[in-house]
């Protein structure tokens, strides 16, 4: 798998993004020489592309596909899109506060830590649906590193499309969410107007 090896500070900093979107508490003391140019209407519609890919941590391709997808669902292209992106499995977790970061609760799943309706899931790009229960495995609910990840996400809001018990490790998908929840800082019809082109 492709691997984007730029310390993600010097990154959030490029994209003019906060880290604490991504999960990290720290702060940059760098600030970003820009130099005072105009950026045109195509940077622009990039930087935000590249603002998505870079949170939910998508490569070109499988966001190209979810595009596509959003493309072909009922009602407006970038508000499908970025619900779509909020469904995945590493995304919900993280959300509900079992990772510190999406990149951890994407490797959660790919060692087959989580069930979903009681099947194990080793997916992170897998799509909940409303109504879906989603759960760490039985064996591995008492290990430290989930108490670890509990204690430094405890203050975490959890968005109200989801019902979590950190107690138990659950996760209760109530219904699917809506761009009004969603706090990413995306512009998504900027990103729209590149694909359309």
């Amino acid at each position: 798998m492709a691997v984007n090896r730029v310390p993600v500070l010097k990154r959030c900093r490029s994209l003019g993004l906060e880290p604490m979107y991504l999960g990290i508490d720290k702060k940059s003391n760098r600030e970003l020489k820009r130099a005072n140019r105009k950026v045109s209407e195509y940077g622009l519609q990039l930087r935000e592309k590249q603002k998505a890919k870079f949170i939910y941590g998508v490569l070109e391709k499988p966001f190209r596909t979810y595009y596509k997808r959003a493309k072909q669902q009922k009602g407006q292209v970038g508000e499908n899109l970025m619900i779509l992106l909020e469904r995945r499995l590493d995304n919900v977790l993280f959300r509900a506060g079992f990772g510190r970061t999406r990149k951890e609760t994407r490797q959660i799943v790919d060692h087959k830590h989580v069930l979903v309706n009681g099947k194990c899931v080793n997916i992170p790009s897998y799509l909940v649906k409303a109504g879906d229960v989603i759960e760490i495995k039985e064996k591995h609910k008492d290990s430290q590193r989930y108490k670890d990840i509990l204690e430094v996400t405890a203050g975490r809001l959890v968005p109200e499309w989801l019902d979590s018990n950190a107690e138990a490790l659950t996760v209760t998908v109530k219904e699917l969410p809506t761009r009004e929840v969603i706090d990413v800082p995306v512009n998504e019809m900027l990103i729209v107007e590149l694909y359309s082109k």
